[in-house]
């Protein structure tokens, strides 16, 4: 069993992500030290579509709720089909390149630590990328509690996150042991902080969604990308 995360440690994730936001895109489009050569670049991108046509599938509509939106990529593509976006960070330089990126006023932003925040109504659909590898072990079985309680009986849900592959990340960094909750992340400037990033097996995920309501399908893409698609029970009500 891996150790706890200190609570320090989560702090120091909120600073990490508040000093990466500039260059957190560099990660995404596979550009400076996150470009792998052309094959992997190449093989990121599929990927990224292959997700993204299984996302289309789902059909998200109405009031949807994005967790950890970051610098908005996705917040783009559920303003597609959403009616409503309530998207809660806790970086206020994440949410400004978010807004900035998406300028709708359909996106409400909400500042708040997603370790302590609490829903106060219920959605339609919940999606968050790149946010449950994040989240300590310890802390996952309250996660999913408070994912259910935000969604409405029948909502629909989307996650998407890392699998274990060392060309995930950039060229200088390195991923943790299998033993450990905690990764060294650096900065262009060299800068050095410890996050909390875990790698999740599909079946484990799949049962901890089952105990908090949740009937969701966990897949995997060839190398890059874990994600997961279904919906609350209908006879569920997570209080």
């Amino acid at each position: 069993m891996t150790a706890p995360v200190p609570a320090p440690i989560l702090d120091e994730m909120v600073d990490y992500y508040r000093a990466r936001a500039p260059e957190y895109d560099e990660w995404w489009q596979r550009q400076g030290r996150y470009d792998r050569g052309p094959a992997a670049n190449a093989r990121w991108f599929a990927e990224i579509q292959e997700v993204l046509t299984d996302f289309d599938a789902c059909g998200f509509t109405g009031d949807i709720l994005e967790l950890a939106p970051g610098t908005g990529n996705w917040t783009q593509q559920l303003l597609r089909t959403a009616q409503t976006i309530t998207a809660v960070d806790a970086s206020p330089e994440m949410i400004d390149l978010n807004r900035a990126r998406v300028q709708s006023n359909r996106v409400t932003y909400l500042l708040a630590d997603l370790f302590t925040w609490q829903p106060d109504r219920q959605y339609d659909a919940i999606f968050f990328g790149f946010w449950l590898s994040h989240v300590p072990t310890e802390r996952l079985a309250g996660f999913w509690r408070t994912v259910a309680l935000a969604l409405r009986p029948g909502g629909k849900l989307f996650f998407l996150d890392n699998l274990r592959e060392a060309t995930t990340t950039s060229v200088d960094q390195h991923l943790p042991a299998a033993d450990s909750q905690l990764m060294t992340r650096k900065l262009n400037d060299g800068r050095t902080f410890q996050i909390v990033k875990n790698y999740f097996e599909p079946t484990a995920l799949t049962v901890q969604c089952q105990a908090a309501g949740l009937d969701v399908m966990v897949k995997t893409t060839t190398t890059y990308f874990l994600y997961g698609l279904g919906e609350k029970h209908h006879d569920s009500d997570q209080n």
